[in-house]
């Protein structure tokens, strides 16, 4: 059985959105390092779109730091499933997926390979409800946002959901990453 992986960035007051953050190498490392232990990406079409053609255009053109490059390389390399109502298309290596998200990632997490990294903040509830989501991932950014999305929308849980704590680790420029794995 596979491990179900969700990694985030967000800010101090629980807002998720990738633009509030402040990048460096030293943050660049830390995601690259993850995705080397990741055998599939789960998106949702908003995060794909977001994330492709970008990064594969950083990992065909050499365009970013060598961290950037690292992390871009790795992203492409891994087979992809998005998500999605709208989409008609995606990338050779990604596979569309029209409806019921859980079902989906419960018959991928049944399958031997490594991690399936989940990046969509939309189904979250969903698959977290679905007891889908193994860890976590947030990488805390130190600024207050005050505005945006917010990891989860009041009522979106039927339960609470208790996590323990495996690592933290401090970057020099004030972001925080904190993993915790689903207590069982």
């Amino acid at each position: 059985m596979r491990k179900v992986s969700f990694a985030l960035n967000i800010s101090l007051d629980g807002y998720c959105d990738h633009t509030l953050g402040e990048p460096s190498e030293e943050l660049m490392e830390y995601f690259a390092g993850m995705m080397d232990d990741v055998g599939l990406l789960f998106y949702g079409r908003v995060m794909y779109q977001l994330m492709f053609p970008y990064w594969a255009d950083v990992a065909k053109d050499r365009s970013g730091s060598a961290a950037e490059i690292r992390f871009a390389k790795r992203l492409v390399a891994i087979d992809k499933v998005v998500i999605s109502r709208s989409m008609e298309t995606a990338d050779v290596d990604t596979t569309i997926i029209r409806s019921d998200p859980a079902a989906e990632l419960r018959r991928l997490k049944q399958q031997n390979g490594k991690t399936i990294s989940v990046d969509t903040e939309s189904m979250l509830p969903e698959l977290t409800a679905a007891n889908l989501i193994d860890e976590f991932h947030f990488v805390v950014h130190p600024v207050i946002a005050g505005k945006g999305r917010h990891l989860f929308d009041a009522g979106s849980l039927r339960d609470i959901f208790k996590l323990e704590l495996v690592e933290t680790r401090t970057f020099k420029n004030g972001c925080v990453a904190l993993h915790y794995r689903r207590r069982n």
